[in-house]
């Protein structure tokens, strides 16, 4: 027996949005990384210029440590839609889950090496095949795994990066891998910018130790994403309006006053800690709700369906902001890497989204799912049937 894939009509449009939300987030924040050698500065003294520190202050609070935290939750509650959707239909998900998530692995890897370092593709696939090894857990256990793990190792790495900021301890740029980012990305060979390439990689990953972090942050998001889902919280948002109301307005509340603190009481190592790892979740989640509210009034959700529609094609919006963003700033493009400010680069990756939305919104009018979508889905499948489009699963 073969899982049908999920129809337009029974789509739910404020999880679309909620993407489509979050790859504009997550756009806007990575064309920090696009076009500077933002890994090795400090952006809190880095930036001098009046226009570029206010931008920057609205990215960080805003957005950064956020949107990554919403769609991470996403992937979760994606997961659990399809594992919940298999059980009905009386088909094990684990085996289409493993070779899904295996093939998303390398995508991961080859966009991380041959595209742009600051992939996010290989954590999202490392997290999942622990997660769907986890579906079968009841809401409420999904949420006793993952809250303690989240809570308890990073409030003591907050307790950690207080005593160090109390020492007096301050993050200085690394002056030599700034000259080489801008060398190799601006105006080096190919070779110069796989190597650079490698080596950001590698400092973001492995030598500041995020990819051993992820066990600690993006799976408890994940499962606290697939927890949502097996309580059906979106789906049944009419029943449920009080409950998100209260959760949006305390959430945004006390997520923004995290937020601000490396404004309001200095940036250091502890302030720029809590405020993405703590205020940035608790912001990720007023998102969610806020839009989720939305999404009730009929009005705002056709005006936003355009945004909805990115999220639909995710996979293939991702991947070609990279290699958009990277042709237009690396040598083999057109060499502006270093060279642009704060707030163009923001109102840059606005004006390619929504290029992208347009595209959206032409592809959709002839097929079901983006171009890369259908071909994942082909990788993972087999050849889809042609007169009912049907495939097994789907995740994205």
């Amino acid at each position: 027996m073969n899982l049908r894939p999920t129809e337009l009509q029974d789509r739910i449009v404020a999880i679309d949005l909620m993407r489509g939300f979050s790859l504009l987030g997550i756009f806007i924040v990575n064309m920090l990384a696009f076009h500077s050698p933002y890994y090795y500065i400090n952006p809190y003294t880095w930036f001098t210029n009046l226009s570029d520190k206010q931008t920057f202050q609205w990215i960080d609070v805003m957005l950064q440590g956020s949107v990554y935290p919403l769609f991470s939750m996403l992937f979760g509650y994606g997961l659990m839609m399809q594992f919940l959707k298999s059980q009905q239909r009386g088909v094990s998900f684990l085996r289409i889950g493993i070779r899904r998530l295996s093939i998303l692995l390398g995508i991961g890897i080859l966009h991380a090496f041959l595209i742009w370092s600051g992939d996010i593709l290989i954590s999202y696939a490392l997290c999942g095949f622990i997660v769907i090894l986890l579906l079968r857990l009841s809401s409420t256990w999904l949420l006793v795994v993952a809250l303690p793990l989240y809570l308890i190792p990073n409030l003591g790495l907050a307790f950690i990066s207080y005593l160090v900021a109390q020492s007096g301890q301050v993050f200085y740029a690394g002056v030599q891998e700034i000259e080489s980012s801008i060398k190799a990305f601006a105006t080096g060979s190919w070779t110069d910018i796989f190597s650079q390439r490698a080596a950001d990689w590698s400092y973001a990953n492995i030598e500041s130790g995020s990819l051993f972090l992820i066990g600690i942050t993006i799976f408890p998001y994940m499962l606290i994403g697939a927890a949502a889902a097996k309580a059906k919280l979106i789906e049944r948002t009419s029943d449920k309006k009080m409950f998100w109301a209260i959760l949006t307005v305390v959430a945004l509340a006390v997520g923004y006053s995290i937020k601000v603190l490396p404004f309001t009481s200095g940036a250091d190592f502890f302030t720029m800690f809590v405020q993405d790892i703590f205020g940035g979740p608790l912001v990720a989640i007023g998102y969610a709700g806020l839009i989720t509210l939305i999404c009730q009034l009929t009005v705002f959700r056709k005006l936003l369906m355009p945004v909805a529609k990115v999220g639909r094609m995710s996979m293939t919006t991702y991947l070609s902001q990279s290699v958009i963003a990277t042709t237009i700033f690396y040598s083999y493009g057109f060499g502006l890497y270093g060279k642009m400010d704060v707030l163009t680069g923001t109102w840059l990756a606005v004006g390619i989204f929504i290029l992208q939305i347009i595209f959206a919104e032409i592809w959709f009018t002839k097929f079901k799912q983006g171009p890369i979508e259908i071909i994942w889905k082909r990788a993972t499948y087999g050849k889809i049937n042609k007169k009912t489009d049907e495939n097994p699963v789907e995740i994205s």
